[in-house]
């Protein structure tokens, strides 16, 4: 190590530089409990999320984004519980609005299949 105030070196457990006897400053890194400990992966259905809102049920995707928003922001804080809840909620959101979506869609069709059964065929043109 390099003393900042002489530039004369120094070895690397040394406190104070062998020229000007200017203190060095060591760098001691500790980690806490928190930062050491790896970070859980909890799915947080974002990407289900905001494919079903989008292609299947706006206002049953809203809830499922929200929630899915909220896991990665709990994980960090450290609220395990907290994420572990938003993710099963995000994911119970995602399934009501691909079922509500698929069960329109269906309904759709239906009506349509339908109507064009028991709708009389007429042409446009009269003889």
């Amino acid at each position: 190590m390099f003393c900042r105030k002489c530039g004369a070196k120094n070895d690397d457990n040394v406190t104070a530089c062998i020229s000007c006897n200017e203190q060095l400053k060591q760098t001691v890194i500790v980690a806490t409990a928190a930062e050491a400990a790896p970070q859980p992966q909890i799915q947080s259905y974002l990407v289900f999320a905001i494919i079903v809102t989008v292609l299947c049920c706006l206002p049953f995707g809203i809830p499922a984004i929200v929630y899915a928003a909220q896991v990665p922001e709990r994980v960090a804080a450290g609220n395990i519980e907290g994420a572990l809840e938003s993710s099963r909620k995000a994911k119970m959101w995602c399934w009501i609005a691909f079922g509500v979506g698929l069960a329109y869609i269906t309904f759709c069709v239906a009506c349509m299949i339908f109507s064009s059964l028991i709708a009389p065929q007429h042409s446009n043109f009269t003889r």
